[in-house]
């Protein structure tokens, strides 16, 4: 097995004016040139809701995890389980259902039912810590598929050049979703006990000038960034998947590639298939391999190289923690 080596850890820095300030998260805004700093939810709250839900028998969820305990089978929780990815991940644990006990949580009933509206489809707001509490009782991993997204603001037309402008809906900024959101879920399922985190973040936050930090003035890498550290070190088993450019091609059908430090981002193999991306959340679920592991995934283009079949191959290439 590959040695694992500490990188060391870089605080993230900017501006006061990159820091947009949140009125319905707790979140303290961090004067200019600063290190960012946060206020931490205790775990107290997370953990007597859970245990009086416990002594209540814990409604739908403690079915789900008595069918668990009696199958053998491992409760996964995929959040984000309404986007492209997160239904990719989500379906594919229903597939292996001798494996798994598959749920799923969507921000809303119409998220819900897109998606076929199962019992084991949960409807919570991840920057609301206790509305997603109930999804997270009794599993055994969770698979983090949450992220903001940018909208196009109204009116660019292509035919005059130029480049579209995004914004985010208030409320829905990266520092809030995939800070303060991806926090919730992290503190819940440590207060939960849960064995296994799988994070999917993206490539490009080793730069503070990435284009994408740029989308609608959001800061999305350094926000995504900072909630993948805050995961290492909760001393919860992680593996934090960091992808490349999503594309919605077939998957299983590539060789993988394994990168640190946006390495890959220098290469012309950038970018991944959600299939491939799916199936590796899931694979990690079984290699020990894959367990305090951080890493960017890409692929070869269709025809070049093997297609990856060896997970625990893959996984042991890696060599970084974060």
């Amino acid at each position: 097995m590959a040695t694992v080596a500490v990188a060391p850890r870089v605080p993230l820095v900017i501006s006061n004016n990159s820091i947009r300030q949140s009125h319905k998260c707790s979140w303290v805004g961090a004067p200019q040139n600063s290190t960012l700093s946060f206020q931490s939810t205790s775990f107290s709250a997370a953990s007597l809701f859970i245990q009086r839900r416990a002594r209540r028998g814990f409604g739908r969820a403690g079915v789900v995890t008595k069918a668990m305990a009696d199958s053998g089978a491992s409760t996964v929780l995929v959040t984000g389980a309404g986007g492209r990815t997160g239904k990719l991940v989500y379906e594919k644990l229903k597939e292996r259902s001798d494996q798994y006990v598959a749920r799923g949580l969507v921000r809303s009933e119409e998220s819900k039912q897109s998606i076929g509206g199962a019992d084991d489809l949960y409807i919570g707001d991840i920057r609301d810590a206790d509305s997603i509490l109930p999804a997270i009782q009794g599993i055994d991993a969770l698979v983090i598929l949450t992220s903001a997204v940018p909208k196009m603001k109204p009116g660019f037309d292509p035919t005059k050049g130029g480049r579209p402008e995004f914004y985010f809906e208030d409320g829905s900024y990266p520092e809030q979703v995939d800070w303060i959101g991806q926090k919730n879920q992290i503190d819940a399922a440590k207060a939960a006990g849960v064995k296994q985190i799988v994070l999917v973040g993206s490539m490009g936050g080793t730069d503070l000038n990435n284009p994408l930090n740029k989308l609608g003035d959001g800061n999305i890498l350094v926000w995504k960034r900072k909630a993948e550290q805050y995961l290492a070190d909760s001393g919860i088993p992680y593996t934090i998947i960091r992808a490349g450019g999503l594309q919605d091609k077939e998957g299983g059908i590539r060789e993988l590639l394994i990168g640190k430090d946006d390495e890959l981002l220098k290469t012309e193999t950038r970018t991944i298939a959600r299939p491939d991306v799916a199936e590796v959340c899931i694979q990690a679920l079984q290699f020990e391999e894959a367990k305090f592991k951080a890493f960017d995934l890409a692929s070869k283009p269709e025809g070049t190289g093997t297609p990856t079949k060896d997970f625990k191959a893959l996984f042991s290439q890696i060599t970084t923690r974060f």
